[in-house]
């Protein structure tokens, strides 16, 4: 026999088994009961979180011979058929391999055909967005006339890659990031039905690891059983996924925290010598210093158990939020140059020394203040004491106001504020703290400019515009406003597109050239 896995085992086969996504599977009820039940349906969400369970359901469902309450029986000859995959009125399609305009054209071409035995045909095409654009423009002609016996039901995670036409044409359903607490109640209940023996904390572990899809959690847990073993414990899925031992870390950041230079580079050596691969060393540290910095600003973290969490506290009292973001700032610029050099140990030895170093946050600031003196003592030729501008920084600070001005002609975005949120929740931290001084504006109806009023540093700008930033902003931006929008980065006036805001005088100048009375009434 053989082997399921047990997200594929244990996949809902009714609504109210999808977890976490009550306000959707309550509206596609009532509909399948009400008789209302839309022609083209828009799944949207992260992975792992459902859409294409509801997809399988919603299918059975509007063909189910026997429904109850909205849904499926699951007993039916339908029904039966449909779950074992050999029902052909349901065809599932993932447009990730199938996304030309030939395979579209196949679809408009099967639905003038009735159906063999279900009430209607349904097509579910999952990754919807990987569609060419071919391949839309064949599908939007059904979706603006679809015979009366044909449903689509389109899966994505990234609807702002849809032509406008294809979602306005669809009902939009989307689909949240399941709760922690969901998740491990549907844990419970298959570890239940599976005879697995796992902890409290171990379920804990698996729900946070798996960053809200029910999916991840699943199949994490599988992992977890691979040795033939049914006992889990935290200890033992830390192990699997590859967490190192919060000892070694917490030792390295402590000792560079308080300063000590002897102590950093043993503990460092300490976990080199065990064979572990220094990028990965590096991205811890970063994770458990950004940590430290979240459990200084809200009090609490989760992925720690009670003694791992009291180490943090201690570190978090002894330490800046200022130093905190320097260090995380730093060691990601590290963790860029190590990319390009053939020494990498050398140059992660010498950032864990320069780290135990004081002045890392004095030095900045002092020459942040020596910058800031806008005035400077002369003498002339004369003798006399004179009082005299700074070049440099009147220079610096005309285009620092120069731009101030020029962004405040644009509409500002509403909603910005929400979106740095967005990314404080997901852990984007380094992208968050890099903006929390811009200004979003609205280049025009397609395009954001990500403005700094007070300038920007070269690393901060060299954070904002990698590609995988771009791509993030970018994606929630979108999401903001309901349709694909694209970012621009502006630090400087000649980036900013030209106002029309010359036309009057012109015509103005025009009136009196002419010597013709011209009066401009303002709509």
């Amino acid at each position: 026999m053989s082997y399921t896995a047990l997200y594929r085992k244990f996949r809902p086969l009714k609504f109210e088994e999808i977890v976490g996504q009550e306000h959707i599977t309550k509206t596609l009820k009532n509909q399948i009961i009400a008789g209302r039940v839309g022609h083209a349906y828009l799944f949207n969400g992260g992975r792992g979180t459902g859409k294409t369970s509801a997809a399988k359901v919603l299918a059975r469902a509007v063909n189910c011979l026997n429904p109850i309450d909205g849904e499926p029986c699951n007993e039916c000859e339908i029904c039966k058929a449909a779950l074992t995959g050999s029902l052909t009125d349901i065809v599932e399609m993932d447009a990730a391999s199938n996304n030309s305009v030939e395979d579209i054209r196949s679809i408009r071409e099967e639905v003038n055909f009735l159906p063999t035995l279900a009430k209607y045909r349904v097509y579910i095409i999952d990754e919807v967005h990987m569609l060419s654009t071919g391949a839309f423009n064949a599908l939007l002609k059904t979706l603006e006339e679809p015979p009366s016996h044909v449903k689509f039901i389109l899966a994505t995670t990234e609807p702002q890659k849809l032509p406008a036409t294809i979602l306005s044409r669809c009902q939009r359903f989307d689909f949240k990031k399941i709760s922690n607490e969901d998740i491990i109640k549907r844990l419970e209940y298959v570890s239940k039905e599976s005879n697995i023996e796992v902890t409290n904390e171990a379920l804990k572990l698996i729900a946070i690891l798996s960053e809200g899809a029910m999916r991840d959690a699943l199949s994490i847990l599988e992992r977890c059983l691979q040795d033939g073993e049914t006992n889990i414990d935290e200890d033992k899925i830390k192990d699997l996924v590859g967490i190192p031992k919060l000892t070694y870390i917490h030792s390295i950041v402590k000792a560079f925290i308080d300063y000590n230079v002897e102590e950093t580079i043993k503990s460092v050596d300490l976990v080199l010598n065990q064979g572990k691969d220094l990028n990965n060393l590096l991205w811890e540290i970063i994770k458990y210093v950004k940590d430290i910095l979240v459990f200084k600003a809200t009090g609490k973290l989760e992925i720690y158990n009670s003694s791992e969490l009291e180490e943090i506290r201690q570190l978090a009292d002894k330490v800046t939020k200022e130093r905190l973001l320097y260090i995380i700032t730093d060691l990601s610029k590290l963790e860029n140059d190590m990319k390009w050099s053939s020494q990498k140990s050398i140059l992660f030895q010498i950032e864990m020394i320069k780290l135990c170093s004081q002045n890392i946050i004095e030095q900045p600031v002092q020459n942040v203040d020596k910058r800031q003196q806008n005035k400077k003592e002369t003498v002339d030729n004369s003798g006399k004491l004179t009082v005299g501008s700074n070049s440099k920084l009147d220079e610096k600070q005309n285009q620092v106001e120069t731009l101030s001005q020029a962004i405040s002609k644009f509409d500002i975005v509403n909603g910005w504020r929400d979106i740095l949120d967005n990314l404080r929740q997901n852990g984007k931290i380094m992208l968050y703290s890099n903006l929390l001084k811009a200004k979003a504006i609205e280049l025009n109806d397609m395009c954001i400019g990500i403005s700094f009023p007070e300038g920007i540093n070269a690393f901060g700008k060299s954070i904002l515009e990698k590609p995988e930033n771009i791509i993030e902003l970018s994606k929630i931006i979108s999401m903001e406003y309901g349709k694909d929008m694209k970012i621009k980065i502006i630090d400087n006036v000649e980036q900013l597109p030209k106002k029309e805001e010359k036309k009057e005088s012109e015509i103005e100048n025009m009136a009196g050239n002419l010597d013709i009375p011209i009066n401009i009434i303002e709509e």
